[in-house]
């Protein structure tokens, strides 16, 4: 078995998801590997990952403004408050999500399904830089 890593950085804009599957297949293509698992890590606390529709963007738009209900800003609860409003929903959006992915491939290809796609979803208002690790296991 053979490991390929890198870490990637995205700019995002800002709160919403953003689809990263096209560079995280271009990082097992890089690899050389034809079949195996990929793993990808957000080193992140205020930002996630999901595999979600990539084909109608309203499905995420509908997914983050549920969340953005359940998990509000300016609740009178929250005393980690130093970063803005936006902070401790963004810790809390992250921890109800996931900070990695796993996803199989062969002949080089993620084995993704028809629709799904993966996403980087930040939960803070303004952008950022975020760093994504990216390890490919495999043969």
């Amino acid at each position: 078995m053979s490991v390929h890593q890198a870490t990637l950085s995205f700019r995002t804009a800002g709160q919403g998801t953003q689809e990263i599957t096209a560079t995280v297949a271009r990082e097992v293509a890089r690899s050389g590997l034809r079949r195996g698992v990929v793993t990808v890590f957000c080193r992140h606390t205020s930002c996630s990952l999901v595999i979600m529709e990539n084909a109608d963007p309203s499905a995420r738009r509908d997914l983050e403004a549920w969340l953005g209900r359940l998990v509000p800003e300016g609740d009178a609860h929250f005393t980690h408050t130093l970063e803005g409003p936006d902070d401790m929903p963004s810790h809390i959006k992250m921890a109800l999500t996931r900070t990695s992915e796993s996803v199989p491939f062969a002949d080089g290809a993620l084995l993704l399904g028809t629709w799904q796609g993966i996403f980087l979803w930040e939960h803070r208002r303004a952008p950022h830089t975020r760093e994504v690790v990216v390890t490919v296991l495999g043969e």
